[in-house]
């Protein structure tokens, strides 16, 4: 067995320095939204020949020209993405023109959303609605399945520790690559609220069957005994899901491969908060109230 509980410091650390960097990137750069949070229009274009001439500042007036503002543009490889306000269909039409006719590229449109302020409003209220309806949720089932608000407590704390970590690394992918913040990402949080809490509970479980079957070893040595026998149990739970997600971020497509990479720093995560930030938790703050009794 090895005793765990001793380097709550060293996990401590580790969490501070990623989520402080994280918090830096977010008060230095914040996100890239998306339309679904932003309102606007998105239109995805496949390039078919050369695109030297094409700038920024082009771009901008051919979409002036519409009477529409850019909002930005992404050239990736044979890929470009255009987010403006105020365009619609017949106005990206005229757009692929002018592109044809004035800088000789031929584009070809492969996907158009719009999206109205309103629904870009309430998209933000229920985003943050389901999570903390979710949050109360888990807190209420823990305290319900375990009868002690300790363990509601720490595994609610380590989720929001896994939130802020997926949260903080994304900002950091958005300013770096150009990673945007869409109705797929809230669905990489809300995943990672689940499976940050499922391995908690396995170990939670663990520790409440050791205190029946040994009522009176020290709690610290019961998590240590809990955490030990079911880490093999997780990592190969959680590598399973690591590898799929390697494979979705390194294979899959521009649509989905920055939500892969949520999922998958979502699923390190919480594989590590449950042995290293909720047990450590729970320990703490029984330790806290155990020195209050006396």
């Amino acid at each position: 067995m090895i005793r765990f509980s001793k380097y709550w410091f060293v996990y401590l650390t580790i969490s501070v320095v990623v989520i402080g960097a994280g918090f830096i990137s977010f008060v230095n750069y914040g996100y890239k939204y998306s339309i679904d949070f932003t309102g606007g229009s998105e239109a995805v274009y496949e390039v078919n020949s050369s695109i030297d001439k094409v700038t920024k500042k082009s771009v901008e007036e051919v979409v002036k020209q519409e009477k529409a503002e850019l909002v930005s543009m992404d050239l990736r490889g044979n890929t470009l993405t255009i987010r403006a306000s105020g365009i619609n269909e017949k106005n990206e039409k005229n757009i692929k023109s002018t592109f044809d006719k004035k800088f000789g590229v031929r584009l070809t449109l492969l996907k158009f959303n719009e999206v109205g302020p309103t629904v870009a409003e309430d998209m933000i209220k229920k985003t943050l609605t389901a999570v903390v309806i979710g949050a109360f949720i888990i807190l209420a089932y823990i305290f319900y399945a375990f009868k002690r608000i300790t363990f509601a407590i720490s595994a609610v704390l380590a989720m929001i520790h896994d939130v802020l970590v997926v949260l903080g690394t994304y900002s950091i992918m958005s300013h770096f690559f150009g990673a945007q913040l869409d109705t797929l990402f809230v669905t990489a949080i809300l995943t990672t609220m689940s499976f940050s809490v499922h391995d908690t509970i396995v170990i939670f479980d663990k520790i409440r069957e050791y205190k029946k079957t040994m009522p009176h070893v020290d709690l610290s040595e019961l998590a240590d005994r809990a955490v030990s026998s079911t880490m093999i149990r997780s990592l190969n739970n959680s590598l399973t899901i690591f590898f799929m997600l390697v494979a979705l971020v390194v294979l899959g497509g521009e649509s989905i491969r920055f939500f892969g990479a949520a999922l998958l720093i979502g699923t390190i995560t919480g594989a590590y908060s449950s042995p290293f930030v909720a047990t450590p938790i729970m320990l703490g703050i029984e330790k806290i109230i155990s020195s209050k009794k006396k």
